[in-house]
């Protein structure tokens, strides 16, 4: 089968369908595109090789694609594009896009799709599933607006719809292309950034406020409490300023590990209920006023609290509205109402009880013959910080995410409440390229083997990670919940070696001795990515999993009734 992708001349000002979404794109901010091509998307990806309107960077699996866009755009705090083609490629992606809606992380799926002559043969399209339409279906579960580009009239207003929901909502969207579609001649898009207000009523947002205000005036141990929608809408530098202003505590939840960690305020750390700080976790839970901003009110955020929270006293902004006591206050943005609260807020408004010290990450790890524990990764991370400086971490789901929680505080990508694996090496890489900082990379050994192969694409672009592997031929945080199952063992790998077959360069450490020893060198080596492959002995855990895990399964035994 072959296609026709020469380009048609140009009929005056006309562009051709890819070169107005491309162009659109880029107006929308977003940067990149990263890619797998496939025969349906082949029309589509020479356009994007030959026009050079964004960058292209291919990988080699589809997970990791929609992994790598969805790191990029939580960077970014906007838009990047994960392009793939129809079926095969489509429906491979379907769970990095899920993690993306979950944590909504603005990802753009394009899809290459079937034109009308592979349509109207009467036979089965070749990657196709149920029906031709199947694919789409599937992605309207897990993005905020699709749409199939087959109509040159309505394409630019299709265009400008879905990319505006995908900024409006944050959340991925998805834009389907038939291959014999891309070259058609289309006139440009307008409506960019043109998304009709909500409709906020003023009175509405000054009661909210007022009461909001109130509410902090009367209390005398407020807090608060913010989650990923403050990156997400771009929020962070108006809630670092909300928080001086009120100068009260700051936490984040887990889902916003590394939120402000480029603001100066005052951060206490991540709250993690029965799994944190015990005296962070009073200061939340013993609150007479938190005031969750951007948060959502998953079971990781708020299902392991050491006691219930009276919502009677919580003020919660996020998803479009805020609520407090009996009160919801529906259509207000998360941004209209900080904006407010910063216009309204001139001094301290609350009799605040004293704040506790921000918390202490450990470190001087001791450089013996000891085997490696997971809390002496981090004290080394951190004792490398000190040294050299803050380093961005990537970071996959597993044992690796719990010791960020005691590593200092820096920007971090983690799928901290979808929790899928294989994000890790990917994420880097979008991290890489959205930040132009050199990323390090956590990730066990069972996640490398889904996702790691990916350092393969390194070289090409000069991409140059420090990864850590935590090497304990297992499952190890399945094991916790089901320690007597013989399938959470894994393979036992060399993945220094492996490195070294992929292009860059591999260390082994098998104790804490040769563990400083290889990060110092992988550290200072910025020639090529450098993966460290820490060998941790099976049932050996951070503390903060460990409690993570008792958290978890006493409220699955309060939901079940036990």
């Amino acid at each position: 089968m072959s296609f026709k992708l020469t380009q048609p001349p140009q009929t005056g000002n006309l562009m051709n369908l890819a070169e107005v979404l491309l162009h659109a794109l880029k107006d929308q901010g977003v940067k990149e595109i990263f890619g797998i091509p496939g025969d349906f998307a082949l029309p589509f990806f020479k356009a994007v090789e030959e026009s050079k309107i964004l960058p292209l960077y291919t990988l080699s699996h589809e997970p990791s694609v929609g992994y790598a866009a969805d790191a990029a755009a939580r960077c970014h705090g906007g838009p990047s594009v994960a392009a793939v083609t129809y079926g095969a490629g489509g429906f491979n992606m379907v769970n990095p896009i899920a993690s993306a809606y979950a944590e909504k992380s603005p990802v753009i799926v394009i899809s290459g799709g079937p034109g009308d002559g592979d349509k109207s043969t009467g036979l089965l399209v070749h990657h196709q599933a149920k029906r031709l339409n199947s694919q789409l279906e599937v992605y309207k579960e897990v993005t905020c607006d699709q749409v199939i580009l087959e109509d040159m009239q309505t394409a630019p207003a299709d265009i400008a719809r879905v990319l505006n929901s995908c900024k409006t909502h944050s959340r991925p969207v998805y834009i389907e292309i038939p291959r014999d579609r891309v070259f058609d001649h289309c006139e440009p898009v307008t409506d960019l950034n043109r998304c009709p207000p909500l409709a906020i009523h003023d009175s509405a947002l000054k009661a909210c406020v007022d009461e909001t205000l109130e509410h902090l005036h009367q209390a005398a141990s407020p807090v608060l409490v913010v989650g990923v929608e403050i990156r997400r809408f771009d929020l962070e530098a108006e809630t670092a300023e909300l928080a001086r202003k009120l100068d009260i505590p700051v936490v984040t939840t887990l889902m916003g590990r590394g939120l402000l960690s480029q603001q100066n305020v005052p951060l206490q750390g991540t709250y993690l209920g029965v799994a944190g700080d015990d005296k962070l976790t009073r200061l939340v839970e013993e609150s007479d006023a938190p005031i969750l901003l951007g948060t959502i009110l998953t079971d990781g955020n708020f299902g392991i609290s050491g006691k219930k929270f009276d919502f009677r006293k919580v003020v919660v902004a996020s998803d479009g509205q805020v609520s407090m006591g009996y009160h919801v206050y529906h259509d207000i943005p998360l941004k209209s109402f900080v904006s407010e609260l910063n216009r309204r807020v001139k001094q301290s408004t609350a009799t605040k009880a004293n704040t506790p010290a921000a918390l202490t990450y450990p470190r001087n790890m001791i450089a013996d013959k000891q085997a490696i524990t997971p809390t002496d990764i981090a004290m080394a991370i951190n004792d490398l910080f000190h040294s050299s400086g803050p380093m961005p971490i990537a970071s996959d789901m597993g044992d690796c995410f719990f010791t960020t929680l005691d590593i200092e505080y820096t920007d971090l990508v983690a799928p901290g409440f979808y929790a899928t694996m294989g994000f890790g090496v990917p994420a880097a890489f979008g991290m890489q390229v959205a930040s132009g900082k050199r990323p390090i990379v956590l990730l066990g050994d069972g996640a490398f083997q889904m996702t790691g192969w990916e350092l393969l694409n390194a070289g090409r672009y000069g991409w140059n990670p420090l990864v850590i592997v935590f090497n304990n031929s297992s499952w190890e945080m399945l094991r916790t919940f089901q320690p007597e199952s013989s399938f959470n063992d894994l393979p036992e790998l060399n993945y220094a070696r492996i490195a070294n077959e992929l292009g860059g360069k591999g260390y082994r450490a098998n104790n804490r001795e040769q563990f400083k020893d290889a990060l110092t060198t992988a550290a200072n080596n910025t020639d090529s990515f450098q993966l460290v492959e820490a060998i941790i002995n099976r049932g050996v855990l951070s503390n903060t999993l460990r409690r993570f895990v008792k958290g978890i399964e006493k409220m699955r035994q309060q939901a079940d009734g036990l």
